[in-house]
């Protein structure tokens, strides 16, 4: 099974990523004979309180997206009072330092203002999570990833 080991940082269990449009978005823009935006570095906190993967909306607006619906969302917060939020497609990457990296070539991820100020552009869900082994090591100041 394809995994790797990195530092726990202050913020936790962070990790570079890459946000892309999604295949289908690529397609139909290839078929109208324009370009595609390029793929957006980011840095990524594992949350396993977050139930969907959260980009923040500036990473969205850089790959020119539009969304694709509205999800209604439960956070600290708000309490038991959810919020709407948009919902994107997207492609995500999360490159491996040795071997394959973890790819979802769709994945419907929210909008998320929250995250930027906090030195990371997304939340990595339990929507991912459940397609991974995640061991959070506080010990010894490292956390796993296998997929």
């Amino acid at each position: 099974m394809p995994h790797f080991t990195l530092p726990l940082g202050p913020q936790g269990p962070v990790l570079k990523a890459v946000v892309a449009i999604s295949n289908e978005r690529n397609a139909a823009l290839t078929a109208a004979g324009q370009s595609a935006p390029k793929p957006v570095p980011i840095m990524a906190l594992v949350d396993t309180g977050a139930s969907s993967t959260c980009v923040d909306p500036s990473v969205l607006t850089a790959l020119s997206l539009t969304p694709t619906g509205i999800v209604l969302l439960n956070t600290p917060s708000t309490g038991g009072r959810p919020h709407q939020a948009e919902q994107f497609d997207v492609a995500l990457i999360i490159p491996a330092p040795v071997g394959p990296a973890l790819i979802f070539r769709t994945i419907p991820v929210v909008a998320s203002e929250l995250l930027a100020s906090q030195g990371f552009h997304a939340l990595v869900g339990r929507d991912i999570q459940d397609q991974c082994l995640f061991s959070y090591n506080g010990s010894i100041k490292l956390f796993t990833l296998a997929y």
